[in-house]
């Protein structure tokens, strides 16, 4: 199996995935750097009952098995699947500009939301050009 993508859709859902991978991991080894890094707030003590470090670590987990999920559909150039992201990635782009705009996630948080907007975007614009030029190319007889 070739692990390079051979499309640029395909190297849209493998920088998707790598990020997923490596903030999965931050996630595991430091949540406080990915609490950070996402606008939280970071509390020397945690009161009794709240579950934040519990939610990064399965937040982050799943982050981890997502980024890989996505590595293996951009080697085996998985295209139902990259089509199925672009939908979904929509859909957590509206989620969390909700949240911040809400004001139930703070304002830093819209860099998540602006990322998956612009990663659906970037593949759902890679794929729409790759179709665009397969249907052009006139097939050999």
């Amino acid at each position: 199996m070739n692990i390079i993508p051979r499309s640029a859709s395909g190297w849209t859902i493998a920088v998707f995935g790598l990020l997923a991978v490596l903030m999965g991991v931050t996630g595991l080894i430091n949540p406080d750097a990915l609490l950070v890094m996402l606008g939280f707030e970071v509390l020397d003590e945690r009161a009794p009952g709240d579950y934040t470090r519990t939610f990064m670590a399965a937040s982050s987990m799943a982050s981890l098995n997502m980024g890989v999920y996505y590595l293996l559909a951009a080697a085996t150039e998985w295209r139902p699947f990259f089509l199925f992201t672009v939908i979904f990635r929509m859909v957590t782009f509206t989620v969390f500009t909700v949240l911040v705009l809400t004001e139930a996630a703070p304002g830093r948080f819209f860099g998540v939301a602006l990322w998956e907007g612009l990663g659906a975007v970037a593949t759902g614009l890679a794929l729409w050009f790759e179709r665009k030029r397969r249907t052009s190319v006139p097939s050999n007889p």
